[in-house]
């Protein structure tokens, strides 16, 4: 699975959330995270975690 980058920075963004306090919530490490926002692909596991601590549906944060 790919996040869109620009999707999950604005999600990020708009909660006022660190990658580090995203990494607290979702059980997913930082450099996980920082990978993600890179571009980098993820596990469906991964994904869903992350949505969820963002409070979004992962079909909201996905590339199109």
């Amino acid at each position: 699975m790919r996040i869109n980058r620009i999707k999950f920075i604005t999600e990020l963004e708009k909660r006022d959330m660190t990658q580090k306090r995203l990494a607290e919530l979702s059980g997913v490490s930082r450099a996980t995270i920082n990978y993600i926002k890179g571009g980098k692909r993820c596990t469906d596991e991964v994904g869903q975690k992350i949505a969820k601590a963002l409070n979004v549906t992962v079909e909201e944060i996905l590339e199109d």
